[in-house]
C-alpha cells in the first residue's frame, strides 16, 4: 500500500500542475504566486505592476480571444489571474473563452474551470464588486438566472449605485419574469445615467413600464 501511494505521488510531481474544478475540497488552489497575487482594484497595484502583465500576456489580442501571446490563449488568461485574481476584464474574457469551448474544462487542464476562478477572486477580494457582477454574467451566459441573481444581489450590496450592475441585474430579473424588481432595477439604472435603452424596451413591450415613473419625470422630480 505504502509503494502504490509513493508512485501515485510521483506520478502527480512529474506530470506538472492538475487543477480541480471545484473547491469542494480546496481544490482550486492557493493564491501565492510568483508574482502578485496584486489587486486589480488597488490604484498602486494597477500603477506598479500591471503593465507588466498586460504588455506580454493580457494583450488586446489575448483579451479579444484572438490569439495567445506568451504560449497558448487559455495560459495567458490563467497567468493574468493569477498575478491578479480579480482582474475584471481578464475573468470576463476567460469566461468568455470557456462558455465557448464544447469542453470548458476538463482533468488534467493546466488552467483552473471557470467556478474556480470566481472562487479564487472572491477570497482574496471578497468586496470587490466587479467580481460578483462579472459571476453574475457568466451564470445568466450559462442560464442559471437564479444563481446569477443571487450574484448581482451581492454586487448591489458592495456597490448600490453602479449603473452597470443595476442594468445587467435588471436583465436577469426580467428573464425571471419578476418585473417589479427588474423596473426598479432599470429606474435606477437610468437615473445612475446608463445609456443603452434595452432594459426599458423590454419591459414596455411586456407591458412593465411606466412612463410616470420613469427616471426626469415630472412626477419623480416633484
Amino acid at each position: 500500500m505504502r509503494i502504490v501511494r509513493l508512485i501515485s505521488l510521483l506520478s502527480t510531481v512529474l506530470a506538472g500542475p492538475v487543477f480541480a474544478q471545484t473547491s469542494a475540497l480546496g481544490g482550486c488552489g492557493g493564491l501565492e504566486n510568483a508574482y502578485g497575487p496584486f489587486d486589480y482594484s488597488d490604484p498602486l497595484h494597477k500603477a506598479e505592476k500591471l503593465y507588466i502583465v498586460e504588455r506580454y500576456h493580457f494583450t488586446q489580442q489575448v483579451e479579444g480571444l484572438q490569439r495567445g501571446e506568451s504560449g497558448a490563449l487559455e495560459l495567458d488568461l490563467d497567468y493574468t489571474l493569477r498575478a491578479f485574481p480579480n482582474h475584471a476584464r481578464a475573468l470576463w474574457a476567460m469566461a468568455r473563452w470557456q462558455l465557448a469551448r464544447e469542453r470548458p474544462w476538463s482533468p488534467g487542464d493546466h488552467f483552473y474551470s471557470m467556478e474556480c476562478y470566481f472562487d479564487r477572486a472572491t477570497r482574496w477580494r471578497p468586496a470587490d464588486p466587479a467580481v460578483w457582477m462579472i459571476h453574475g454574467m457568466y451564470l445568466a451566459k450559462r442560464g442559471d438566472l437564479k444563481a446569477a441573481a443571487e450574484k448581482y444581489e451581492r454586487a448591489l450590496e458592495l456597490q448600490p449605485a453602479s449603473p452597470e450592475v443595476n442594468y445587467n441585474a435588471g436583465l436577469v430579473y426580467f428573464e425571471l419574469k419578476k418585473y417589479d424588481r427588474a423596473r426598479e432595477l432599470a429606474n435606477n439604472a437610468y437615473s445612475l445615467g446608463y445609456p443603452l435603452p434595452g432594459l426599458r424596451n423590454m419591459l414596455r413591450r411586456a407591458g412593465q413600464w411606466s412612463e410616470a415613473n420613469a427616471p426626469g419625470t415630472a412626477k419623480q422630480k416633484e
